[in-house]
């Protein structure tokens, strides 16, 4: 064999892991660093737990959390565009149309969707409103995320 070639055994090696056991052994190192060992591996303990020793497993949680925040903000964006309470003042419609729906006891979106499930016809029997107005009204309560009920769509 050639002389020098070969790195310094140390016998005596520490072996250091990051729950804190120790123990010794021969390596060509005189201290090893390790961050899993048979006292805390999962395989040996029974116990499950993630071993994430590059922090992917946190950034895939923070993820997650980003993602179900976004998720109720735009639940919550949602429901306020499409309050019930929305006066029918604030949709595309001239103030005769809305005095005529205010005399019929109608003054808020809750109001007309309301009326709109009970049908068609008992909007339709209001002086001043007729089927161009009706078609208008739900374009708009559409644009604005209300559910304009099935039956009513029919007629446009």
């Amino acid at each position: 064999m050639k002389a020098a070639i070969h790195p310094q055994w140390y016998a005596e090696a520490n072996v250091v892991c990051a729950c804190g056991n120790t123990w010794k052994t021969g390596a060509t190192v005189a201290e090893i660093r390790t961050d899993i060992c048979s006292a805390c591996h999962p395989f040996y303990t029974g116990e499950q737990r993630i071993v994430d020793t590059e922090g992917q497993v946190d950034r895939f949680k923070k993820r997650l959390q980003a993602r179900e925040q976004r998720t109720m903000d735009a639940q919550a964006r949602a429901a306020a565009k499409t309050p019930l309470t929305l006066p029918l003042g604030d949709l595309d419609l001239n103030s005769r149309q809305i005095a005529a729906l205010n005399e019929n006891g109608i003054s808020t979106a809750g109001d007309f969707l309301a009326r709109l499930a009970q049908g068609e016809e008992s909007l339709l029997e209001i002086p001043g409103i007729g089927r161009k107005v009706l078609s208008d009204l739900k374009k708009s309560l559409r644009s604005r995320g209300y559910d304009v009920p099935k039956a009513a769509e029919a007629v446009e």
